[in-house]
């Protein structure tokens, strides 16, 4: 696709949500910065979710990006954690909702599968390509942002029909 798309990747959690933006114009993508909001189990769901969905709302706000991609509910062993994911990922989509960006949204094995080649891909060799990939230190950088970030770049691989995607 012609022209530069500014994406923000979410990783959803309600104990750390991790954010990651990526711009991409001409096949070249450069990273405009990542972050996360960490909350506290001892903090309500209710006030941990608010936290999250403010910090959303921000960082939608400050970087202004043309699309959102979330990454989707993963099949969990555990039910109540799976439940406790989909609020975090509900407040990440009202938040990109409230500012009417387009949202779209990816499984995990297909970011990985996206960003790394293989869908069962641990998070340190999703971080490892991310910072060959995108050219970023990624020694500093919790997992939540380097897979935001893999977010991003998984849906810029999809829109701009790389074989990547």
């Amino acid at each position: 696709m012609a022209g530069r798309v500014v994406v923000l990747g979410i990783d959803p959690g309600t104990l750390t949500t991790g954010m990651g933006a990526v711009s991409s114009e001409d096949g070249r993508q450069e990273v405009l910065g990542f972050w996360s909001v960490t909350t506290s189990s001892r903090t309500p769901l209710p006030e941990r979710l608010r936290a999250i969905h403010d910090e959303i709302s921000s960082r939608i706000a400050a970087v202004g990006p043309d699309e959102v991609a979330v990454e989707d509910v993963f099949q969990a062993r555990n039910v109540r954690s799976a439940l406790k994911l989909g609020h975090a990922r509900g407040v990440a989509l009202l938040a990109a909702a409230q500012r009417s960006v387009p949202i779209f949204e990816y499984a995990p094995r297909e970011v990985k599968k996206s960003v790394v080649g293989v869908g069962s891909a641990s998070k340190d060799q999703v971080a490892s390509m991310i910072g060959r990939l995108l050219g970023v230190d990624v020694s500093s950088m919790k997992a939540d942002e380097s897979d935001a970030l893999a977010v991003a770049l998984c849906h810029i691989h999809k829109r701009d029909g790389s074989p990547f995607g």
